[in-house]
């Protein structure tokens, strides 16, 4: 098996220290960045009988993805930034959930003892991952849908059929509501974290954990931002130039 890779002699800790977000490529593959992270990826790779090429692929597409700040959001089409955000935040949302869930509870079980906050910690971040998950379909069943035809009705200068919830409004308002229980739960685990801080005897999947939960909390600030602040209103002043 060729290795097309300079690093795949680089340590996995290496990897996990220098952008925490390699942890859950690692963790996808059962690979423990954390007690055993001394090991080269070659051989953790050779032990998990997994071709380090692909792995390495899934590292450096992760280093490469940045985040763009200066994306003009309110010159997109509605339809548009309502797929974005199911694209890139509902998709995001999903694939953090099950690794932050199954890291935390690893915290518990090994940190447990000492540091009881971990429990607490743990059953917020539950609650979020359970309301969010509805929430998100919610969106992408009933207001999304709903968002996009307004849009097509005044493209082709037609009317639209009155939704059974009434108007676009309701939805918005359980939304941003919801938008505002989770954006509180945040604010608790923060608290509980110290901003996101792990103690001094914090091994490397505490660390991991914790900068991923920030990392969540960044993701999630912009996701309402992009809703409450753009989608929503837009979408309310469209529904009332179409009735």
């Amino acid at each position: 098996m060729e290795v097309l890779y300079k690093d795949s002699e680089k340590q996995i800790g290496q990897f996990v220290a220098e952008d925490f977000r390699t942890a859950a490529v690692f963790s996808k593959y059962k690979i423990d960045f954390c007690c055993n992270g001394n090991r080269t990826v070659n051989e953790a790779c050779e032990k998990k009988g997994i071709d380090s090429n692909i792995l390495l692929d899934e590292i450096h597409a992760v280093l490469n993805s940045k985040t763009d700040e200066s994306i003009d959001y309110k010159s997109w089409p509605l339809d548009l930034l309502a797929e974005y955000i199911e694209k890139k935040h509902h998709r995001y949302v999903e694939e953090k959930i099950p690794v932050l869930l199954q890291f935390l509870n690893k915290l518990c079980n090994v940190h447990g003892e000492r540091h009881p906050e971990l429990f607490k910690i743990n059953e917020e971040f539950t609650a979020c991952a359970n309301a969010l998950t509805s929430h998100m379909k919610k969106e992408e069943l009933v207001l999304f849908p709903f968002v996009k035809r307004m849009v097509k009705a005044k493209s082709n200068n037609e009317a639209i059929q009155s939704p059974q919830f009434g108007t676009v409004e309701s939805p918005i308002a359980m939304m941003m509501q919801e938008h505002d229980t989770e954006g509180e739960r945040f604010r608790k685990i923060a608290e509980l974290t110290s901003n996101y801080n792990p103690p001094a005897d914090g091994c490397n999947t505490y660390q991991v954990t914790f900068a991923m939960l920030d990392e969540f909390e960044k993701d999630l600030h912009l996701h309402i931002h992009l809703e409450n602040n753009i989608l929503f209103p837009e979408a309310i002043k469209l529904e009332k130039r179409l009735v």
